[in-house]
């Protein structure tokens, strides 16, 4: 079997050290060494440090929809709706340096509302998008503009999240995602239609 091409290493072992550690611990010597090349080898396919770790950002975008389009199948849409959310969580419990990098971490690359949104740049809420619009056209959920309810939705998710995280909460995390789950469908109840 042979190895891994060169820039697949590289992502590999920055990745490892950025879920470990976080974008700081993302040096080139330490993804050199841990990839089994020399630093300078990764501006053959990287130029700089910033670009890996933009990279890094989006294979975590990309990942997160594909979860998310996997979640949002079925034909009662407002399960696809709450199963969109409860990824959300999973993911930022599963990978929290990779989440803060992808939604809480200013960037000059970041995604917008509502040009970009509304413009369909987001890999991840075009999912949750498409399935609000099908509850909607569906009368599950109340006609409303579909990105606005969307922002709400992942406001509220991310909101949770960033305070469980930081804390705010002496529950554990099944305790947690109860309380997610039931406050979850507090606001789905009430955009019903």
């Amino acid at each position: 079997m042979s190895a891994a091409p060169t820039a697949e290493r590289i992502l590999r072992a920055a990745r490892a050290l950025f879920e470990s550690d976080g974008a700081q611990a993302v040096s080139m010597r330490r993804v050199a060494a841990l990839a089994g090349i020399t630093p300078m080898a990764i501006y053959r396919h990287f130029p700089d440090r910033a670009a890996l770790l933009r990279r890094i950002g989006e294979d975590s975008f990309e990942e997160i929809a594909r979860h998310w389009a996997a979640r949002a199948q079925g034909s009662d849409v407002l399960a696809r709706l709450l199963g969109t959310q409860r990824i959300y969580l999973d993911y930022a419990l599963a990978h929290p340096h990779l989440f803060d990098q992808a939604f809480s971490t200013r960037r000059s690359d970041a995604r917008q509302f509502p040009d970009d949104f509304r413009s369909r740049r987001s890999p991840t809420l075009n999912v949750v998008a498409d399935v609000v619009d099908d509850a909607m056209r569906g009368g599950a959920l109340r006609a409303d503009d579909p990105w606005a309810v969307v922002m709400t939705l992942w406001a509220h998710s991310h909101g949770l999240v960033a305070l469980y995280r930081a804390g705010r909460f002496t529950l554990d995390e099944r305790e947690f995602r109860a309380f997610y789950e039931a406050s979850l469908q507090r606001l789905i109840d009430g955009l019903r239609a």
